[in-house]
């Protein structure tokens, strides 16, 4: 049932009245009489009898006979609920999107051809199809019998999920928070190495409705006939760029479950490579889901779906397209007419039938993590996913997170890299201005924030008649001030807030408060006068726009992204995560105030900082045709020598060993509990602190509140999480007055 309360997280049972016998069906939204009020909720289960001694109730109404909700995923959204210590409702509000009746009513169902098993799938596939644990349709069970409401669970309050291992029983080689691996499953990791014949074909008339066999492209989001799967294979080269490329697609192709972490090689069509594997899976007759961190990246995968699987056999799933659209490309997917989905990070829990691949682009971007309850993280819930259908793994980018590091050293996943010649034919030349030669040839290029070797490598990529990218931490103009004279920082007289200016001739306002600081004076000196502390992209801009006179200077961040610009001489200023591709690549790549992203009070300001280097640095040239990289730091940090090398690999193996060395996320359990004092206190008396480090408690952001941080070992995250989940349930029982956020391996700790 669709009510958020910690201690009503089970299923209810309710009777079925005769008139509703064939439209109750596991999956369909009811709504159901609960402590004197409807609430709405999902039929989970057909039962003949009911385990509950007491009178039952029947349901009051089936909203639609539309089954929204398949037993995949509603066993995968209780195995997450239980992984982030959150409620089952709570994230089936995250997988199921808001009815719509005029678009159900309009979108044709499918036929039944449709969701059969596609012939030469393997007997293993049905067999797994068939034991979803879920049971039975409305012919199971006749009107006035029993029907389960709410999150499916086990005897004792156990998940319910199939095949779920006791205590002890996972491998140590198991991935952080994913279920326990078994010996079998783990012997998947292998990527077999073999020829091209070992590729399957699927049968043209496999492709259930739509595919008319005439050869014709049906509507959008009609199942059309798959592709030969060597052809599209083969039409794919850029796998063969990496050492273990080739045998990962003949293993998703041979229905098998091969898991990669793939780091990139610099000026890699992502996208195109992620449709490649794709193309072999939807050739093998299963599906695939991609998830990526934002509507550009899903643009983009969404072009290379469409030119590498054809018109309607796809649909991307986002929420800038509307709520009514989303709807009908969300029952595109749960009727079977597409089996492959692409989207953002609610997505990761898209009712994909059959799945074979999951794959998910730049784990490390933050949009990946959910920000409602109970806050998880899309590479979880795909690698879940994996974990309890066995379908294939794709985790890649062009850096690499430590999280993706523990899976390949853990032996859950098999690292797919380029060989060192190919990368260096690849990257772009990386120059550092911090290093001795550049100190010596330009002594003041440690202090100038655009050095001499950065200013030449701009000036010579223009003359060539390529772009320029300059990549700035911060937005805005001057969002930092500070006295003129005496160098303090501005604050606002209110708030103590810091003061911005918006331009050039603008009024210095407040950051925090937003109110207006025009009569300004320092609290040290008195001075009037301001100089800018931190330069915003526009100021950036600006100089550069003074500084090259003769080029068109173009920005991208906040106020406007831009998703590509033509390969003609001109400047982009760009923040992170908003750089434009550029046709042919960029001649420069200028990473300027590097300062910014490395001295973050944050765990993951270092792999944070790689990672937007390593995204802006990938869309250069290689350094054949002139393509450079200029970042303005020292040569000696660990982040810039990584760069230099274009190895991400390399430096997430560092960074994981740092953080297990001092109990860090992943190779810990970290959970983080903000609310008031008293609520935190009363929490933490149900929770046993044997085997539980207590971190805190410390301030936390919102006034009156406080966070504690509890640690333990990787191991011992399941009970932690059964733990806390238990002791929400207690004080939602008692009706506590403040609630407390429980966030399981938080992004922010520091």
């Amino acid at each position: 049932m669709d009510v958020p309360l910690a201690h009503l997280d089970r299923p209810f049972d309710y009777l079925v009245p005769a008139e509703a016998d064939d439209a109750a069906r596991p999956g369909v939204r009811v709504r159901v009489r609960f402590a004197g009020q409807l609430v709405s909720g999902f039929l989970l289960e057909r039962v003949a009898e009911s385990e509950h001694e007491g009178r039952l109730t029947f349901l009051d109404r089936v909203v639609s006979p539309e089954v929204v909700l398949t037993a995949g995923v509603a066993e995968v959204a209780r195995a997450v609920a239980d992984r982030y210590a959150g409620t089952l409702a709570d994230v089936l509000r995250l997988a199921v999107p808001p009815r719509h009746a005029k678009v159900e009513a309009a979108a044709p169902e499918v036929p039944s051809a449709a969701r059969e098993v596609p012939a030469g799938a393997s007997g293993a596939l049905v067999e797994k199809a068939a034991g979803t644990g879920l049971t039975a349709g409305p012919d199971s069970a006749p009107g006035g019998k029993p029907a389960r409401v709410g999150p499916p669970a086990g005897p004792d309050g156990a998940s319910g999920v199939p095949g779920e291992k006791p205590a002890g029983t996972e491998l140590p080689a198991g991935p952080d928070g994913a279920p326990g691996v078994t010996e079998e499953k783990a012997a998947g990791t292998e990527l077999p190495v073999g020829s091209g014949d070992d590729v399957a074909k699927v049968p043209s008339g496999s492709g259930g409705a739509g595919s008319a066999g005439d050869g014709s492209a049906g509507a959008a989001g009609d199942v059309v006939a798959g592709p030969e799967p060597q052809e599209e294979i083969a039409g794919d080269s850029g796998w063969d760029a990496y050492t273990a490329g080739r045998a990962f697609l003949r293993a998703i192709a041979a229905g098998k479950a091969p898991r990669a972490v793939w780091n990139a090689l610099p000026g890699e069509d992502w996208p195109a490579r992620i449709a490649g594997a794709v193309a072999a899976a939807f050739g093998a007759g299963r599906g695939a889901l991609v998830v990526v961190a934002d509507q550009r990246d899903l643009d983009r995968v969404d072009a290379a779906l469409t030119a590498m699987l054809g018109a309607g056999r796809h649909v991307a799933l986002s929420a800038a397209v509307g709520p009514a659209e989303r709807y009908r490309r969300f029952l595109a997917a749960s009727r079977g007419r597409v089996r492959v989905v692409a989207g953002t990070r609610a997505a990761a829990l898209a009712p994909v039938e059959d799945l074979g691949l999951v794959a998910i682009w730049d784990d490390g971007d933050d949009l990946h993590a959910e920000p409602r309850a109970p806050y998880p993280h899309a590479r979880q819930v795909l690698l879940t996913r994996a974990e309890l259908t066995g379908c294939a793994v794709l985790v890649g980018g062009f850096a690499r997170t430590a999280e993706a590091q523990q899976l390949v050293e853990t032996g859950w996943a098999r690292q797919v890299l380029a060989e060192r010649s190919t990368v260096r034919e690849r990257a772009p030349a990386v120059t550092p201005t911090g290093d001795d030669f550049q100190r010596a040839r330009d002594p003041a290029a440690a202090a100038a924030r655009l050095p001499s070797v950065a200013w030449r490598a701009a000036r010579d990529a223009l003359a060539a008649g390529t772009p320029v990218l300059v990549q700035v931490p911060r937005r805005g103009y001057l969002p930092a001030v500070a006295c003129d004279r005496c160098g303090t920082p501005a604050r606002c007289e209110h708030c103590s807030g810091p003061l911005a200016l918006p331009s050039a001739t603008g009024t210095a306002f407040c950051r925090w408060c937003g109110r207006s600081a025009a009569d300004h004076r320092c609290g040290y000196c008195g001075d009037r006068r301001m100089r800018a502390s931190v330069v915003g992209a526009r100021r950036t801009a600006e100089e550069l726009g003074r500084a090259f006179p003769g080029a068109p200077v173009r920005t991208s961040g906040r106020e406007g992204v831009l998703a590509s610009v033509p390969g003609q001489p001109a400047v982009v200023v760009s923040t992170p995560g908003a750089e434009p591709v550029a046709e042919g690549g960029y001649g420069a790549v200028l990473l300027l105030d590097t300062w910014a992203l490395l001295t973050r009070a944050d765990l993951r300001a270092g792999e944070e900082t790689v990672r937007r280097w390593f995204a802006a640095a990938a869309l250069a040239r290689p350094a054949a045709a002139g393509g450079q990289v200029v970042v303005v730091a020292e040569a000696g940090l660990a982040a810039v020598q990584a760069l230099v090398r274009w190895d991400a690999a390399w430096l997430a193996a560092r960074e994981l060993a740092e953080r297990r060395e001092l109990g860090f996320p992943p190779a810990a359990r970290m959970v983080s509990l903000t609310g008031v004092p008293e609520a935190v206190a009363e929490l933490l008396e149900h929770v046993d602190q044997t085997d539980v480090a207590l971190l805190g408690p410390v301030e936390a952001e919102e006034e009156g509140q406080e966070r504690v941080l509890l640690r333990t070992s990787r191991a011992g995250g399941p009970a932690l999480s059964a733990t806390l989940r238990t002791a929400a349930g207690i004080r939602s029982a008692r009706k506590a007055p403040h609630p407390v956020r429980i966030q399981v391996d938080p992004l922010e700790l520091l």
